[in-house]
């Protein structure tokens, strides 16, 4: 089942050294419609999950019952409310994590579903959607540890290139949680280098608000998650080698390997697969919203390359 279609927009995006508030002001006044990787690095992004009440409980219990992919890092303080979020961060308040924010605009693009059935996407923004019965929840973003990759001079290939990350749908089962029932882990790729891989777990393990280190790694880790192409991401763009090329091509090469991480896709996979009744609004995969935190406030100065 497709979530969304990964029709490419004009690149819109402001420059990279805004923050998450500038971004968030950009999507709101819609001149922000690309994908958010790489923008306003060292600030949080997180993926967003919006539902009826009735719902809501049981969307908290999938997101403890399933950390790594699911990592729950807020929600809307109260029912209805678009503008303001509690939070689940240990020592930071609500107001820390979002502050002056329009969850129902401050997302690039959106996708509706209608009785888990996409009846809108690519959407600039919520308005006409949005009840005073809705429960807004953010879920950490893996782009969140891009920065610290970036520094340590380990770029992620689709930032360099102005692409969306690659995303597939695995085999490997969510544990399951009320009403969100039969779905399976989502991951984001990146590709290194064999050596690089441990550089790479040890950088992003302290980030476990983001989805921590990579789930599964190596050539021999796509047939163990289901993964049938390389080249034919369920979600985003196809991922190139060093020198542009399909990663296909270098199958079983250690100059380029996949890498697995924890994806925040998984959530809206499980409410697209779990038969919701009503109206359910998501972020469109690839374009998050900004938070005003930054990557120092979720794991120790020490271990922020």
């Amino acid at each position: 089942m497709a979530i969304f279609s990964d029709a490419r927009a004009e690149d819109t995006r402001p420059i990279k050294s805004t923050t998450g508030a500038d971004i968030s002001l950009a999507a709101r006044t819609n001149a922000l419609t690309s994908p958010t990787s790489g923008l306003a690095p060292t600030f949080l992004q997180a993926n967003l999950v919006i539902l009826p009440s009735r719902y809501a409980s049981d969307f908290r219990l999938l997101c403890a019952r399933n950390p790594v992919p699911c990592p729950l890092i807020a929600e809307s303080i109260s029912i209805g409310c678009w503008s303001s979020v509690t939070s689940f961060i240990p020592g930071l308040e609500g107001a820390a994590i979002l502050s002056d924010c329009d969850i129902r605009r401050d997302v690039s693009k959106y996708i509706v579903y209608k009785n888990s059935k996409i009846m809108k996407q690519g959407c600039l923004d919520i308005l006409d959607e949005w009840t005073d019965d809705y429960v807004a929840l953010l879920i950490g973003c893996s782009f969140s540890f891009e920065s610290a990759l970036i520094v340590a001079g380990l770029p992620p290939r689709h930032t360099a290139l102005n692409r969306n990350v690659p995303i597939y749908r695995t085999n490997i089962p969510l544990c399951p949680a009320g009403v969100f029932t039969g779905s399976t882990y989502v991951v984001s790729m990146r590709s290194y280098k064999a050596s690089e891989v441990e550089k790479v777990r040890e950088i992003t393990r302290p980030y476990t608000a983001t989805h921590g280190e990579p789930i599964a790694w190596g050539w021999g880790a796509v047939k163990r998650l289901g993964i049938e192409d390389i080249d034919a991401p369920t979600w985003g763009e196809p991922p190139l080698t060093q020198d542009g090329r399909p990663l296909g091509e270098v199958e079983g090469k250690d100059h380029d390997v996949p890498v697995f991480w924890g994806c925040g896709v998984t959530p809206m996979e499980a409410v697209a697969r779990s038969g919701l009744e009503g109206v359910v609004m998501t972020h469109d995969p690839g374009h998050m919203l900004l938070l005003d935190c930054r990557d120092s406030d979720i794991v120790p100065a020490a271990c922020v390359a």
